[in-house]
This record gives structure tokens, C-alpha cells and sequence, in this order.
């Protein structure tokens, strides 16, 4: 699952999150035209992607690597602690849980 988070409102929260993004509220983040979100710190920058999705009771966000090249287990770790970070930062009030997996699963894309 790489991140999940628990919400009933998985559509509104993901809109909610974008819409922070593009008011500048967050400025650690970005998307792409894919809908997925890369961090914007010089060091990490387009390391991973976290793709979203909109499931029963949460939003799931698997990672994926660069186009022919793995994740390494730091990338991994900073992505999905750095999510995580922001959401409760910015969103504790909308959403019960959050939860990074310490290994991949189905969805993610970590290998080259």
C-alpha cells in the first residue's frame, strides 16, 4: 500500500491536497499530469512519484521510481516520512490514520 491514509472523503481530500499545493501553501510538493506527487526539495526532486487512488475508506498512494531505475531504501523512507509529514501538517483535522509499509507492495513500482 506504501502510504495509506484513512478518510471517508478520499476524492475531497486528494482535491484538498492539490489545491494546497497549487495556492502555494505547500511548497514541498508537486504533481505532475499524471496526478502524482513529487517532492520539490533540490536533493529529492523527482526521485519518486507517489501515485494516488481513491478507495473505500482512504486514499492509497504507491510509489514509483524514475523511468528504468529502482528506489533505493533512502528514497523510499524520505518519500513516505516527507507525505506523511505534510499531511499532518496541513491536514490533521481530515483525516484518522496515515501508515507507511517499511517494504514494497502490489502497486508499487521500486525496481528497475
Amino acid at each position: 500500500m506504501s502510504v495509506h491514509v484513512d478518510t471517508n472523503r478520499g476524492q475531497a481530500f486528494l482535491a484538498a491536497i492539490r489545491a494546497a499545493i497549487d495556492s502555494g501553501r505547500i511548497q514541498t510538493w508537486a504533481y505532475d499530469s499524471d496526478g502524482d506527487f513529487t517532492h520539490t526539495a533540490a536533493q529529492w526532486n523527482r526521485r519518486a512519484w507517489l501515485r494516488p487512488s481513491v478507495g473505500f475508506g482512504g486514499l492509497t498512494f504507491n510509489i514509483l521510481g524514475p523511468q528504468g531505475l529502482g528506489v533505493s531504501r533512502e528514497i523510499y523512507g524520505i518519500y513516505h516520512g516527507r507525505f506523511i509529514e505534510m499531511l499532518l501538517i496541513h491536514f490533521d483535522q481530515q483525516f484518522g490514520t496515515a501508515q507507511a509499509t517499511a517494504l514494497a507492495t502490489i502497486g508499487d513500482a521500486v525496481t528497475a
